[in-house]
């Protein structure tokens, strides 16, 4: 009903306004003026040179219920909804005279809004720009170890990121056809390896080990050496008061100490700026040549991929020391867990296991984030065992499962684990939320413990052959009753000869305290 007396309300504003303009046409031969209504809900204007009323303080609904009235009841009047760069988006009821104003009208107002939207999408696309003219022109892009940071711009202002590492390799190429890594220089050139040999390999040290005036504060342009690259360095005024290196991990000043650590390397490398006009020649300088597009894929590891060819760099390989620090990721030997009791850190998780599973068992334990924790057994099996001796405590109520050593991880009843697939499945989800925990939740797993399934009929054959494994219970009693106190004397006497090894002696006294 209300929309009923709207519509005929509309129907003899309308009729009376057009019902004027002809009267007022025959008496004067032109409009007077602009007016509005007592509400200032109609303000008569002119619209290119055309009598119109512009409509203010209407609901979506109302304006819809005007646009069919008019639509139904007036050849002479049409509805227009103009959006203007100035004045923004206007709904406007116009008069013409015949079908050719009107037609002509139409277009004006079709280009007028295709002009307004395309002005709209350039002020939105903001840094894009940027980049666009950085592919484009073809530029040098430099970075340390920035392998990351290029899938960053690709995925954010390019497009998603490819299924495959060769379609990735090939589109980051044609985007970005020069890229150098200043990382790369530092640790494939003999020269530049033996003067950071003694030195960390990250961004502030090479900083100041190379552009020492510079990372000490000072604003000089005297050079401390003449080997030293002169910079001159441009603050604005809040900051040039207080000018100094304090600036690291914020994206301007890691891409400024970036910039200052590769002018620094080309001259150490003899490189001539002054034969190179632009970022482009320098590219393809012979002595900087066979490092450009050679990115770290993995600095853990040192594996450099090429994005000429997509191949990995045959002689990218790791120091000893780093391959000691950071072993070989096998993921089909990795566990996720989450949803642990939130002072738990990964020190304490690699200890609960490795009672459980021996000292040998685990090869690292990463934090993915606050809430969840990557742990890498030594061998694949051992993921099956964790969580099916995972679910087995969860269902026994028993004091064996308390006095257990994974006992502190499952505590609470929140402790979630799973295999690297289902850890993939997770976050693949369409479904994105900033911490892992938060993200398996709303993916909606239903159960605690992701069993792999061949172990679970393996564990269901053994469940119908032996009564080891009906309960946490059984499992810890039949470990303990196999290794009976006089044997764990025997292995403390036969350390006293050094016949016995430490972790015998560890795993025999775990399996005591849980009796």
């Amino acid at each position: 009903m209300a929309d009923i007396l709207f519509t005929a309300r509309m129907k003899d504003k309308f009729s009376e306004w057009r019902d004027g303009l002809l009267q007022e046409q025959n008496q004067s031969g032109q409009i007077q003026g602009t007016r509005k209504d007592s509400k200032q809900q109609f303000q008569e204007m002119f619209f290119k040179t055309h009598p119109a009323l512009k409509l203010d303080g209407f609901t979506s609904r109302q304006l819809k219920l005007i646009q069919l009235v008019v639509k139904k009841h007036f050849k002479d009047l049409s509805y227009f909804n103009v959006n203007n760069e100035v004045s923004g988006s206007q709904q406007i009821v116009v008069y013409t005279d015949s079908e050719d104003e009107l037609n002509l009208l139409l277009k004006e107002v079709k280009e007028e809004n295709h002009r307004a939207k395309e002005a709209k999408i350039q002020s939105a696309v903001g840094f894009r720009h940027v980049i666009d003219l950085l592919s484009s022109e073809q530029k040098l892009i430099v970075g340390h170890n920035c392998f990351l940071d290029i899938a960053h711009v690709y995925s954010k202002f390019i497009g998603p990121l490819p299924g495959t590492p060769e379609e990735f390799v090939a589109s980051v190429n044609k985007c970005f056809p020069h890229i150098a890594d200043t990382k790369i220089l530092m640790n494939t050139n003999f020269m530049l390896q033996e003067r950071m040999k003694k030195s960390k390999k990250s961004l502030a040290a090479a900083f100041t080990m190379f552009c020492p005036q510079i990372a000490g504060g000072s604003k000089s342009t005297e050079l401390v050496s003449p080997s030293h690259v002169k910079v001159n360095v441009e603050v604005d005024d809040s900051r040039s008061s207080s000018w100094n290196p304090g600036g690291k991990h914020e994206a301007g000043y890691d891409a400024f100490m970036t910039g200052c650590i590769f002018a620094q390397l080309c001259n150490d490398l003899g490189v001539d700026f002054k034969l190179h006009e632009s970022s482009k020649q320098l590219a393809f300088n012979e002595k900087l040549r066979k490092y450009i597009n050679h990115l770290y894929l993995s600095w853990m590891h040192g594996d450099i991929i090429d994005l000429n060819t997509g191949d990995k760099v045959a002689n990218s390989t790791p120091s000893y020391n780093l391959k000691r620090r950071y072993p070989k990721i096998m993921f089909e030997n990795i566990v996720i867990i989450w949803g642990f009791p939130s002072n738990i850190k990964a020190g304490e998780v690699r200890e609960c296991i490795s009672k459980a599973f021996g000292l040998t068992a685990i090869v690292s334990v990463y934090h993915l984030d606050a809430t969840a924790v990557f742990v890498q057994f030594s061998k694949t099996e051992l993921v099956s065992d964790f969580l099916l001796l995972k679910e087995s405590l969860e269902r026994s109520n028993g004091p064996i499962s308390v006095l257990h050593p994974l006992a502190k991880l499952l505590e609470g009843g929140n402790t979630c684990a799973a295999n690297y697939d289902t850890y993939k499945e997770i976050c693949g989800s369409p479904l994105s939320e900033t911490l892992f925990a938060d993200q398996a939740n709303k993916v909606s797993m239903k159960w605690k413990t992701k069993l792999i399934e061949n172990k679970i009929s393996l564990s269901s054959e053994e469940h119908e052959s032996s009564c080891l494994h009906d309960n946490a219970n059984d499992v810890a009693l039949n470990l303990v009753e196999k290794i009976k106190p006089n044997k764990i004397d025997q292995l403390r006497n036969d350390q006293s000869r050094g016949q016995a090894s430490p972790s015998e002696i560890e795993e025999s006294c775990v399996a005591e305290a849980n009796l």
